[in-house]
């Protein structure tokens, strides 16, 4: 659908934390996307890229998904909380090498 450009650990996250619900996922991921292309959420992020990187949430994908996530209002934690959870405690299974 996307042509393999979406982060599968982003597609983890989304699936795990919405309990593998594929069609809310797919509708999920494309507001997402949406709200990604704007170019003033990727300056939010620029802004803060550096606190996530401090809690070791190196995932620009996942982190930006928090940012989004706060902003809806989906989340009772703090954004850099939220990457840091899925980033460090449930651990990302996919690597670079899987994205070939």
């Amino acid at each position: 659908m996307w042509n393999h450009q979406i982060d599968a650990n982003l597609i983890y996250s989304i699936l795990n934390d919405i309990k593998g619900k594929i069609d809310q996922t797919i509708e999920f991921l494309s507001m997402f996307e949406t709200w990604k292309l704007q170019p003033n959420n990727i300056k939010k992020y620029i802004n803060k890229k550096k606190e996530f990187i401090e809690r070791r949430c190196c995932n620009h994908d996942i982190n930006l998904l928090s940012i989004f996530l706060k902003e809806k209002g989906a989340l009772k934690c703090t954004s850099i909380e939220f990457a840091a959870l899925n980033t460090v405690n449930d651990g990302m299974p996919f690597v670079e090498k899987d994205k070939k």
